[in-house]
């Protein structure tokens, strides 16, 4: 109700998409002008907007769906007029973050939002290798295009995690698939091949597994263990330095990485 009040009290409504928003107008009676202000507009600039509202014009923006600001063209609108020291008043929708992290069901009290996830597979590479050692679980948007591939690329990252494909949620054809990696990958591999993919996606990756951890932690003690006898081998480093050289390059703990450090002088 906050909301329709809001709308029938500016002077002009903006919109990412003026066929959106034209419909929830129509539909409650509310008459005002509709201009459109997408992405490409605004990055050329706010500067019109924020002399408009300056002068006295009370200017609402419509997002085209879920939280406005979010992974949105108005973050933009948001910051210039903070700069400018225009008053913002946010009206929230449905959050498909916060929705997709609780329908997910992984017990976990903590998670990290990464916006859309990235198109390229290096920098998808990357952005999971620094992540996945944080001990929450890691929501991304997606587009339904890069869906499978995406999938595929997390099941051959992180084999042991399991992974939410959260789509069109609050929406009449709302899913939530939730299995291991490599089966959320197959699935949508299928359907790709066979019906397509449709719809907006959120992704949820859960927290490492014990499993995950203790595979993780055999691999890491393997690459220590090699780099130590290297290190021995070429001479001139004390069993103190290796120790610390080995913790801090494969993130073992101080007693491990000295044993290892130990042996590899006895060898």
């Amino acid at each position: 109700m906050r909301t329709l009040e809001t709308l029938k009290e500016a002077d002009v409504i903006c919109a990412e998409d003026t066929r959106v928003t034209g419909k929830l107008l129509a539909a409650y009676e509310i008459k005002k002008p509709l201009e459109r202000l997408d992405e490409n507009t605004l990055a050329k600039g706010t500067h019109d907007i924020m002399e408009r509202v300056l002068s006295g014009e009370v200017i609402a923006y419509c997002s085209d769906a879920g939280m406005p600001g979010v992974s949105d063209p108005g973050a933009r609108l948001v910051k210039d007029a903070r700069l400018a020291g225009i008053p913002v008043e946010v009206l929230p929708g449905a959050n498909a973050v916060t929705l997709a992290f609780v329908a997910a069901g992984f017990m976990v009290p903590q998670f990290y939002f990464g916006g859309f996830f990235p198109r390229k597979d290096g920098e998808r590479e990357d952005v999971l290798s620094n992540l996945m050692s944080l001990d929450a679980a890691l929501v991304f948007y997606e587009s339904p295009k890069r869906l499978s591939s995406s999938l595929e690329l997390i099941a051959r990252e992180l084999p042991y995690r399991r992974v939410a494909v959260c789509r069109e949620l609050t929406k009449m054809h709302e899913e939530v698939f939730v299995d291991t990696s490599g089966k959320v990958a197959e699935e949508f591999k299928r359907r790709e091949s066979e019906e397509g993919i449709r719809g907006e996606i959120v992704l949820v990756i859960d927290v490492a597994s014990v499993e995950e951890k203790e595979a993780r932690a055999s691999v890491a003690s393997k690459e220590a263990t090699w780099y130590a006898q290297r290190l021995a081998q070429e001479g001139g480093h004390s069993k103190k330095d290796i120790a610390k050289c080995l913790q801090e390059r494969f993130g073992i703990s101080r007693n491990e990485a000295y044993e290892i450090a130990l042996s590899s002088h006895h060898q």
